[in-house]
């Protein structure tokens, strides 16, 4: 393993989600993340990213044996987390209170929409749900149609899985100091209604409108938003600070007020500063475009799709994209110095190390052949 959590070992009871992405940068940053799979037999699905260098034991949870198993893997582990609807791992007899009896120093991650607590704690849901309550999602989208779902970005990935990742972090650092592990409750709408903090600070200052595009950062200003090209492609604009808002006047050679920056914030007049932009954006393609403001101070970017980026000339120098098994991509993130981050191994099969993880817990080979033969474990 390489990275900087070498030697840190988490188990992660297998799920959906934002489960499987916070231990892919887990993985990815060096930690043996071991799942816990349920029993069965899977071969290894190179598109399924999230499990990358990851390692896979199959049980069977509903027999004894395999409980007592995941409780003899989590007595040498640094961490744990579930995604599973709360109580679900208590009646497993997997609980919390059961693990850290076992284990102190345990870290134990829980990662659900709702929390592990409220009205809603033990309803379905996903992540346009989660999003929905926090005010995110009616703030993402246009003013003549309905909010716009961001993929599951915001939710699961924003607010759940990095949410989850920071706080098991932490408690992994606090419990060097203290010799103490602790419950972390990681809730994608905690997280999301975190990541909202800012637009909520301008809502109670009286500087954000809640009707979408009618704010600087939403599409509603005509210095941050999209604009279509002649040939039908789009490219961003994000002029903000005043030197930015200048040369993008002067590269569009267009009159954008008088006396320039001082009308950025009139919003009266962001309708048709807009409309100038629009008309003159669509004069030209958008590589035409490019060659004009790309690398310059304008900030600008062409909007890109998932192809386009993996080709585009910046992510390539920064090697931001690694091909595994035939399938394209994204590197570990962030970077770091000296214990440099790297994918150890294609996803893995459905319990394919299942022995050797039970033998580097102190399971025999007698042990694990009688586990296999009650079908409390995968045969391999």
């Amino acid at each position: 393993m390489a990275g900087p959590l070498k030697g840190i070992k988490i188990i992660e009871m297998a799920g959906i989600g934002p489960g499987p992405y916070a231990g892919m940068l887990l993985a990815d940053m060096g930690a043996d993340v071991v799942r816990v799979d349920r029993a069965g037999t899977a071969e290894a699905n190179p598109a399924d990213v999230t499990s990358r260098g990851k390692r896979s034991i199959a049980v069977d949870l509903k027999k004894p044996e395999s409980v007592e198993a995941v409780l003899k893997l989590l007595e040498s582990a640094d961490a744990v987390f579930e995604g599973f609807r709360p109580g679900v791992m208590e009646k497993l007899g997997l609980g919390p209170d059961v693990c850290l009896e076992r284990n102190p120093r345990l870290v134990y991650g829980r990662m659900t929409g709702w929390g592990q607590q409220g009205p809603l704690s033990q309803s379905a849901g996903h992540d346009i749900n989660y999003i929905a309550v926090t005010g995110a999602l009616d703030a993402i989208g246009r003013k003549a149609g309905g909010p716009v779902p961001p993929l599951n970005l915001v939710g699961d990935y924003g607010g759940g899985s990095m949410f989850l990742v920071t706080g098991l972090l932490a408690a992994l650092l606090e419990a060097k100091t203290s010799g103490k592990g602790q419950v972390v409750d990681a809730a994608i709408t905690d997280g999301v209604i975190s990541l909202m903090a800012p637009a909520q600070a301008y809502l109670t200052g009286g500087t954000w409108e809640l009707q979408r595009e009618s704010n600087w950062l939403d599409g509603g200003s005509h210095f941050y938003d999209t604009y279509e090209c002649a040939d039908g492609r789009y490219v961003s604009i994000g002029s903000i600070e005043p030197q930015f808002y200048a040369l993008l006047a002067a590269k569009l050679d267009l009159d954008l007020g008088e006396g320039g920056y001082t009308h950025l914030f009139e919003k009266d007049k962001w309708s048709l500063y807009k409309q100038r932009i629009a008309e003159r954006i669509r004069t030209k393609t958008r590589d035409e475009w490019c060659g004009i403001m790309e690398g310059t101070d304008v900030c600008f970017a062409p909007v890109l799709d998932m192809n386009e980026a993996m080709d585009y000339p910046h992510n390539q120098a920064r090697d931001n994209y690694i091909e595994i098994d035939g399938v394209r991509q994204s590197a570990p993130a962030p970077r770091f110095s000296r214990t440099v981050s790297a994918v150890e191994s294609g996803p893995c099969a459905l319990g394919a190390e299942t022995g050797t993880i039970l033998a580097e817990a102190g399971f025999s080979q007698q042990d694990i052949a009688t586990l296999k033969a009650a079908g409390a474990i995968a045969n391999e």
